[in-house]
């Protein structure tokens, strides 16, 4: 099967503009194109379409996913590069998935907090908790002294 610009872009539920950039950016340089100039997707273009949109949403930079796409094209030569890529890819999306955990941690803690505070009518009905008093995952976030 044989997709549209629009079509394809349906389909990694991304703009078109997004796929016209990433083309004009020579990340596509595996799409064809018809006699009159238009982008034409095939079934198996799709698979690298997700891996492109995958790398950019971990956050690595335009000019990497090139590199990688390129190592791609060259084919079985370049495997051991591909992979080491994918890996350190793997690697900052743990760390970005730690850093995040840590934020949520601290939202989980303020909405505690300021339900708390709700309920009393008060933030310094936290003055007087004592430590038992407040849930031990966010015993952390406190200067806390019995």
């Amino acid at each position: 099967m044989v997709y549209t610009v629009g079509e394809a872009a349906k389909q990694i539920k991304v703009a078109a503009s997004t796929l016209r950039y990433y083309d004009k950016e020579g990340l596509l340089p595996f799409v064809e194109r018809s006699d009159g100039g238009i982008r034409l997707f095939k079934s198996e273009d799709m698979s690298m379409l997700k891996t492109i949109e995958c790398l950019k949403k971990t956050g690595m930079p335009i000019k990497e996913i090139k590199h990688f796409i390129d190592c791609c094209v060259e084919g079985d030569a370049r495997i051991d590069e591909r992979l080491a890529i994918i890996k350190d890819q793997q690697a900052s999306v743990i760390e970005q998935m730690q850093e995040l955990q840590e934020m949520l941690d601290m939202l989980d803690f303020k909405r505690w907090y300021y339900e708390t505070a709700q309920s009393a009518g008060t933030c310094s009905v936290h003055d007087g908790l004592s430590i038992a008093a407040i849930p031990e995952q966010f015993r952390k976030y406190l200067k806390h002294q019995d």
